[in-house]
């Protein structure tokens, strides 16, 4: 799935989102691409627990795709 998320700007960006994704489902494979704000995510999370676990790491969700 892909999700859109805003207020990403650094490498601690990405780090602190695939840490908030992976605490939730250790193998999910998490690639974030700063200068789009997407972030590709593989894993067995629903979209909602995804979207949720990036919110809690202090990032907006914009929208998410399957």
């Amino acid at each position: 799935m892909q999700v859109q998320v805003e207020g990403m700007s650094c490498g601690h960006c990405v780090k602190a989102v695939t840490r908030a994704i992976t605490e939730r489902d250790p193998a999910a494979k998490v690639n974030v691409d700063l200068d789009s704000g997407r972030v590709d995510v593989e894993s067995r999370l629903s979209p909602t627990e995804v979207s949720a676990a990036i919110a809690d790491a202090g990032y907006t969700v914009k929208g998410t795709h399957a």
